[in-house]
């Protein structure tokens, strides 16, 4: 009996299960004798091999026939068959002596007359094989035609036999009377995950990032690109691929796509190629308007294009368009560059016209580069061609003068920091290293690369060189000098380091004059009302925060708008802060300034909070920490992730809080981050609160009082008050209440916060006799009807309920204790909708679950998940709509499922129904 061909087997395959479903669904219909076929279809790379490899790896019970298109043995008659049936002609003697010999003429002599006997002779060997028979064709459409004639023949006759047959082809050369599963590129997580799986140790993410861009979902691009890492990319010290590699098989597959097109269709996509924001009005004048068209449609036809909206095309595998150019000459590419430079007439496209121009040579090397910089100094960041980094550095290239060269390397640093590329801005400004650059350029680079530091490294060294840069640049620009100071005291300031701090707002304050723009003003002021409010002169500080928000009017850059926001909230007006921060956001993004995104976000975050606005601060979590991860921004990916925590304590979601705060907290103590780790202990602290764990409590939240910028911070400290205090009560902690409190109200007075004033109310109502307690509970749901925060006023309807029950007056205690429920309820806070329906039950009253009573031991998210699943969604829908990714979709489901020991999605509907 013949044997199966070797099995190898294959990596996870990430991103396909619907197809490999569907394959083991062939499998088992051959097992059964409903046979039946397959096809693969898909573009180079997208990984149709490795399912056959799958499809093998899950058929050890079968006889495994497997062969590979060649375009080399493509006009040799048969010569697929001869390298399939190999194995199994020992079987030959079964067939009908004439089947049987023209299936050895054929694989003998490569003889086919082109009528019935052959076919019929292949498949009847297959069902001679008297076992189940999986036949495996990779790019059956290089097949020679005798062959792949054949096999069609046998996959349009399987009914009633135990054979599957299983093809691979390219999109553009797929048959279509064979049933196909079409290949698409993957979705983010999936490649996400073949990442994570192929990656060598160390991989950052904003290494990461531009891999993902550039491979645009295709498995094996993901895989070349990894494995074509050299060391110093992957320690930073060399900018990140910007294409395939040259040579890989991906690379050669397009190139051998490329060479089957006319030579003119080939001139008309290296136009294409080196400019992918080219329009058809710009394409027809700079070649012949008559034949633009047609000679794009040989292309059109084979797939390497697409037509898409606003009259244009694009590549449809955008790996190829570096592939198109690389394959052209010297020479063609400067002609295409020539002939676009002459096409671009308008003063909006300046810059693109300035870029051809330079890859033309098109004049002297330094009158293109001056041009050329000087329209990406222009410029804005967002999106187009050529991104202003690229430009400045292409600029640089052209520029001989050593200073001017280090400047315009600085420049495109400084703009790839803010597109959120902090590999490509550390190995520009590697290159700095080898020339003598003056102290203006030198403090330049200083700012960005403290700045990066500041984002992703030790806050410590990056205060160090944010002080050094300021230094360089005092005698030659001021604003950047003041810009590098102020971030020097955000660096002592995410640390916890208040004597820093201070230190760096008073070497600020000696360089002030009256004739700065508004933006310097602004920072200046910033900077001494901060200052004032952490020495606790809060009606010091009161002037100059206020004119902070007054001069945020007149300036549009997203970091000095986002201080103008935090100034706000150190007033106490968190509707204009959040207005700001907003305003912020969003300037960061028309101007494409990715890099300032998750800090902006983070001011965004601060606002919704104090206003209770939780839904929100999840959704701006998760794309501030996805945008931080994705540019290397660790430190403020940590914030991120501590705020996420928080909105988990809130709804008493155990498991993920303390996930999302021990991952914030290691980030805290590897990067100086005081801010993070206090954050985080707040979150866990709110957590513990919500559990009746009020020692916990006071413990974790006395370490936000720390100096030692572990965990500790000051602005946190006043903030997370209301808790302490409330946590200190139930444990014996008065005393250190009352001092804490004294703190808050000293800030808190200086305000016209309603929410702040009902949660300093609230303090002293817990610390207050019970005589007196009720008189300030009173006063502080008054306040808390004045603001924002229905999260927190319900927090004071449980505790004043609490308090009446305590003092005997369970009807005027449920009267409280309902509306804090209802809240709880809409926002979801499993834990304190516990606490409260306690608290009824103890004023006498019967309190049914809202949930069955077998899902009782679900965590609140777990609940919402059951109960969307139980709807009928899909893992990737549940997680659109919580703001989750599939993967962790899946992983709380495989919980519930073993929590509540059930097996299926059927179950779970019953169970909840």
């Amino acid at each position: 009996m013949p044997s199966a061909s070797p099995v190898t087997r294959s990596p996870a395959l990430h991103g396909r299960d619907a197809e490999q479903d569907a394959l083991l669904r062939l499998l088992d219909d051959a097992r059964t004798g409903h046979g039946g076929a397959t096809l693969l279809s898909g573009a180079p790379g997208t990984g149709k091999t490795a399912l056959l490899d799958f499809a093998m790896e899950h058929a050890d019970d079968f006889v495994v026939l497997r062969t590979r298109g060649t375009e080399w043995e493509a006009r040799l008659p048969c010569a697929g068959l001869h390298g399939l049936l190999r194995p199994v002609m020992d079987r030959l003697p079964a067939l009908p002596p004439a089947q049987a010999s023209v299936l050895a003429e054929a694989l003998e002599l490569g003889a086919a007359d082109g009528g019935l006997a052959l076919p019929a002779a292949v498949l009847n060997l297959l069902v001679a094989v008297g076992r189940p028979v999986l036949v495996c064709v990779d790019d059956v459409h290089h097949l020679d035609a005798p062959s792949r004639e054949s096999l069609f023949f046998t996959a349009r006759r399987l009914a009633g036999e135990s054979i599957a047959l299983l093809f691979t082809a390219d999109d553009d050369a797929a048959p279509c009377d064979i049933p196909a599963l079409s290949l698409r590129n993957l979705n983010d997580e999936a490649c996400r995950r073949l990442t994570d799986d192929l990656a060598p140790p160390g991989l950052t993410e904003d290494l990461r990032t531009p891999l993902l861009e550039i491979a645009c979902g295709n498995p094996l691009a993901i895989a070349e690109l990894i494995g074509s890492l050299s060391p110093e990319q992957l320690t930073g010290a060399a900018a990140p691929p910007e294409t395939l590699p040259q040579g890989g098989r991906l690379w050669r597959a397009y190139a051998r796509r490329l060479a089957l097109l006319p030579g003119d269709t080939a001139h008309m996509l290296l136009l294409l190629a080196a400019d992918p924001d080219l329009d058809m009005l710009t394409l027809v004048r700079a070649t012949e308007p008559e034949c633009a068209l047609s000679v794009l449609e040989p292309a059109e036809r084979a797939g390497v294009i697409v037509r898409i909206a606003g009259d244009r095309y694009e590549f449809r595998e955008r790996a190829m368009r570096p592939v198109v150019y690389a394959g052209a000459s010297p020479a063609r590419r400067r002609a295409a560059h020539r002939l676009l430079a002459g096409a671009l007439e308008h003063d909006h496209q300046r810059l693109r016209r300035a870029w051809h121009r330079a890859a033309a040579l098109d004049g002297s090397g330094e009158r293109l580069a001056d041009e050329l910089a000087a329209a990406a100094a222009a410029a804005s960041s967002h999106g187009g061609h050529p991104a202003p980094f690229l430009a400045f550095e292409r600029a640089a290239e052209l520029t001989a003068h050593g200073d001017v060269k280090a400047a315009r390397l600085a420049a495109a640093a400084n703009r790839a920091w803010q597109a959120g590329l902090p590999q490509r801005a550390r190995s520009l400004l590697t290159r700095l290293h080898s020339l003598t650059i003056s102290e203006e350029v030198r403090g330049q680079a200083e700012l960005i690369h403290g700045s990066l530091e500041l984002r992703s490294g030790k806050t410590g060294s990056a205060r160090d060189e944010l002080l050094a840069a300021a230094e360089w640049l005092l005698g030659h620009d001021r604003g950047q000098a003041v810009r590098a100071l102020i971030r020097a005291s955000e660096a002592s300031y995410l640390a916890g380091d208040n004597h820093r701090f201070l230190a760096t707002a008073q070497r600020a304050a000696a360089l002030r004059r009256p004739d700065d723009p508004a933006a310097t003003q602004l920072m200046f002021e910033y900077l001494a009302g901060t200052a004032a409010t952490f020495r606790g002169r809060h009606r010091e500080a009161a002037d100059p925060l206020r004119r902070v928000v007054e001069l945020a009017d007149s300036v549009h850059s997203p970091s000095v708008l986002a201080w103008a926001g935090a100034a706000s909230l150190l007033l106490g007006d968190d509707a204009q802060a959040l207005r700001l921060s907003s305003r912020a956001v969003e300037t960061a993004r028309v101007q494409g300034a990715v890099s300032m995104l998750p800090q902006v976000l983070d001011f965004v975050i601060q606002a919704e909070v104090w206003m209770g606005r939780y839904g929100s601060v999840t959704a701006n979590a998760i794309e501030g920490l996805r945008l931080a991860q994705e540019s290397g921004q660790l430190n403020s990916a940590a914030q991120h992730l501590a705020w996420l925590a928080m909105t988990a304590a809130v709804e008493g979601d155990e498991e993920t809080c303390r996930i999302r705060a021990g991952s914030a907290i290691e980030l805290a103590g590897a990067h100086d981050l005081g801010i993070a780790g206090a954050l985080s202990n707040w979150a866990m602290a709110h957590l513990d609160l919500a559990a009746g764990r009020h020692a916990d409590a006071a413990k974790r939240l006395r370490a936000t009082a720390r100096i030692d910028g572990t965990n500790g911070h000051l602005v946190v400290r006043v903030i997370a008050t209301p808790h302490f205090v409330e946590a200190a009560v139930r444990t014996g902690g008065r005393k250190q209440a009352e001092a804490a409190l004294r703190v808050l109200d000293r800030w808190v007075g200086s305000t016209r916060s309603p929410d702040r004033l009902a949660l300093a109310a609230r303090c002293h109502a817990l610390l207050a006799a019970p005589d007196d307690a009720e008189d300030l509970f009173r006063s502080a749901l008054d306040l808390h009807h004045q603001g924002f925060s229905e999260f927190e006023t319900a927090r004071t309807q449980l505790l004043f309920g609490s308090a009446l029950r305590r003092n005997r007056r369970p009807g005027a205690a449920r009267e409280h204790l309902h509306s804090a429920l209802e809240t709880f309820e809409r926002f979801g806070a499993r834990l304190w909708v516990e606490q409260t329906r306690t608290e009824l039950r103890g004023a006498g009253e019967a309190v049914r679950s809202p949930r069955p009573k077998a899902a009782e031991k679900l965590t609140a998210q777990q609940f919402q998940i059951a109960r969307i699943v139980a709807e009928g969604a899909t893992n990737r829908e549940v997680a659109a709509r919580l703001f989750l990714s599939p993967r962790t979709v899946e992983h709380h489901l495989r919980n519930i499922f073993t929590k509540l020991d059930i097996r299926s999605r059927v179950e779970l509907v019953r169970l909840l129904s």
